[in-house]
Order: C-alpha cells, then structure tokens, then sequence
C-alpha cells in the first residue's frame, strides 16, 4: 500500500490563513474593509484544517508507529500543537460571532487540548533527552502560542478570567523558553537549512502576545501593550537583517511559518495605527493589510506550484516506513 507521508509541520498553513483572516477581521472592525474577506479566509483556514487532519489521520492509521514518532520528533514534533491551536482560533473568528455559545464550546474544547498537549510536551522535554543543539523557535509554539492564542479566543468569546490565565501561561512560557532559545540561537552552531525558516518564529511571541493584550483590554494602548511593541521592534529588526538568509533558501513547506508570523504583527500594527491615528494612517492601514496578503498569498500560489509538481508530499509505501520509523522510534 503507497500512502504519502503528511508532515506536521503541515498544519502551520491552516495557521496561517488564520492569521491572515485575523489581519482582515480586524481591519473590517475599524471600519476600513469589508468582514466578507476576512470571513471568508476563515472558511478556507477551516477546509485547509479539516483536510489536514483526514489526510494525517489516513497517514498514521496506515504506518504503524507513526504518530508517536511524529510526537517525539525534536525537529518537527511542537508544530503537532498546531492541530489542535488551530481549531480554537477559527471558532473565536469565525463561529463566535454568529453563535457566541457554540463558539465558545468549541474554543473551550480546544482550549483544554492544547493546555494538556503544552504540558505532555514540558513534560516530556523534561523527561526525554533533549540536547540544546535541538532547540529551535518551533518550540514556542505549544505553550507560548497555544497560551497566548488561547487568551485571545478566550477573551473574544467573553470569558476575560480565563483570557487573563491563558495570558499568563503564554507570557512565562515566553520568558522561559525564550532565554533558552535565543541562547541556542547565540551560542551554537546555525541551524539546519530546513529549520532555518523557523526563525521566523521568533517574532510569533510578541505579536501573538500583542494582539491578545488588545482583545484583553477592549484594544486600548497602555503600559503593556506598549512594552509588548517595544520587543516586537527589536525582532521585527531581527527578522529585516536575516532576509538574506532567507533569501538563499529553496522553497519549502515550512515556508509557511512566515505567515502566521508576519500576519500577527500586521494586526498588531493596525491596531496601533487605528488607536494612535497617525498622518496618513489610512494609507499605512491598506499598505499593512496589502503586505500581509502578498506574503501568504505568494507562499500559498508557491504551495500549489509545489503540489502540482508532486514536491509537496512525497509518497512512500508503509510497511517500509513503518519499519524505518519504528527504528528510528527504538533509538529516540
């Protein structure tokens, strides 16, 4: 039987039609675009994550061994949080606005995941052997952006207790996982050219942690979020002085964690422009939104390319990589 190994790493695109949905809705808020836009890439990140998840579960109920390996990757491993953060975004943007009650279920149902898929992964990096050489900002993903994305569902279906929590397991997870990952990034050898897209990451934590600072507080400016824009800047600089880097990688999936990155820092910046109203505002507001669009729709017409090509996902036959993958499961 030939079946096509889906990767986990796979369930960032949806993420990232999510984000791009987010940077939309939350112009329509401020009046300055239609919601239909924004509703409807929430409808394409629902399909995109439903496919996913058929096409993952068809994977792993064909090759035997191959969810807990994918679960105990060091490399790929953490973007396995995204089946479930995911979910928990779209019903906050697409189901809580016309049925407050259902939405608020499902991101409840999410929620609970992803806080105990975040601690079997603490957990878990605890108890396995993981070397520091391992790390890479993927790692933010599970309890940084699961908490922070948590506290921003939280608080978009009322319930700002709970928002403050999620919010608060976001925010330290930040401070812990952040010094180490950064240190990884300082002081050991560069990472591999697949990984290296996950740099981009690094900018997930403050733009993530801003936007759910905004829905916290009814989208005003104060101390924290101010403080949250300060770090922003600095990786937002980061990210401009590694473009040559990634300019001089191949196209890969894992292009894609450039986008959930970018689009929360481009709603981070409208709800800045909207607030602050500086001169020529507008014109910042539809230049912000046009670049985010370019971006994930540059990376999404490349995907296509790559899937009509049959670079996406390359097929393998299962009783081979079943045996492949419990070896290398043996030696994990």
């Amino acid at each position: 039987m030939t079946v096509s190994r889906i990767p986990v790493t796979f369930f960032g695109i949806s993420l990232g039609i999510a984000g791009l949905a987010g940077t939309w809705l939350t112009a329509a808020q401020q009046g300055r675009v239609p919601p239909e836009v924004g509703r409807v890439l929430v409808a394409v990140a629902a399909v995109v994550w439903c496919g996913t998840v058929l096409l993952y579960l068809r994977y792993v109920l064909s090759v035997q061994g191959a969810f807990k390996t994918d679960m105990l990757d060091s490399a790929a491993g953490p973007f396995a949080s995204l089946a479930v953060i995911t979910p928990m975004l779209l019903a906050a943007q697409g189901i809580a606005p016309f049925a407050l009650e259902a939405g608020r279920v499902v991101v409840d149902v999410f929620l609970v995941l992803t806080v105990l898929l975040g601690g079997w992964y603490t957990g878990q990096w605890i108890y396995g052997p993981l070397g520091l050489d391992q790390l890479h900002p993927g790692y933010f993903l599970p309890t940084v952006g699961g908490g922070l994305i948590a506290a921003f569902s939280a608080a978009q279906v009322g319930q700002q207790r709970l928002a403050e929590v999620m919010f608060g397991l976001g925010i330290v997870s930040w401070l812990v996982m952040g010094s180490m990952i950064l240190a990884r990034l300082f002081f050991r050898p560069p990472l591999p050219p697949g990984l290296t897209p996950t740099l981009a990451i690094e900018i997930v934590p403050a733009g993530t942690a801003s936007v759910a600072c905004f829905a916290l507080n009814d989208n005003r400016i104060d101390r924290l979020s101010a403080v949250l824009a300060g770090y922003c800047l600095l990786m937002i600089l980061t990210q401009i002085r590694l473009l040559p880097l990634f300019l001089s990688l191949s196209f890969t999936p894992g292009f894609w964690a450039f986008t959930f990155s970018w689009t929360t820092v481009a709603t981070t910046a409208l709800h800045w422009i909207n607030r602050g109203r500086p001169p020529g505002g507008i014109i910042a507001c539809y230049l912000v939104l046009t670049a985010a669009t370019v971006l994930v729709g540059a990376i999404a017409f490349r995907t296509v390319i790559a899937m009509t090509r049959h670079q996406l996902v390359p097929p393998q036959t299962a009783p081979q990589a079943s045996a492949e993958r419990s070896g290398r499961s043996g030696t994990a």
